[in-house]
């Protein structure tokens, strides 16, 4: 019996997969606990418009990253810190506090998990940012530290 997976099983396959599977275990267990349907002509051609649509989608979603990449590159934004005498700054600017400023100074609207810094800034001065739009986007943003 040939079944399209719904859900990942393991030792069977992934989701999307059509598997070929004993005719008890497909009706007795995939199908009853909903893991799988049937492999028939009607669900085959519904998992291809399906695969075709999520291609779709993912190329837009592509596309879209790619854009909003080039106009955060072109763009830079202004974080002010509260300095000390001889330049030496109290705290750090996070992550956190680039995605916001990124919201409120260029309108954009980026998650703070996907601002990658490898340690806080902790210096005044013009810093390079990286920002992992997309798994094949990843653009540069300028970040001005200065003192106040």
């Amino acid at each position: 019996m040939e079944v399209i997976l719904l859900e990942d099983v393991k030792n069977v396959g992934k989701k999307g997969e059509v598997v070929k599977v004993n005719d008890g275990f497909g009706r007795n267990v995939l199908i009853k606990k909903k893991q799988a349907v049937e492999a028939t002509g009607k669900n085959l051609n519904d998992l291809k418009l399906k695969k075709a649509n999520d291609e779709r989608i993912a190329a837009e979603n592509l596309e879209a990253a790619k854009e909003l990449g080039k106009k955060i590159e072109d763009a830079s934004i202004t974080i002010a810190i509260k300095v000390g005498e001889g330049g030496k700054t109290f705290g750090s600017v996070s992550s956190k506090e680039i995605a916001e400023e990124v919201k409120s100074q260029l309108g954009f609207e980026v998650d703070k998990k996907k601002v990658q810094l490898k340690d806080a800034i902790k210096t005044v001065g013009e810093h390079d940012v990286k920002i992992k739009l997309h798994p094949q986007v990843t653009t540069t943003l300028k970040v001005k530290v200065e003192g106040k």
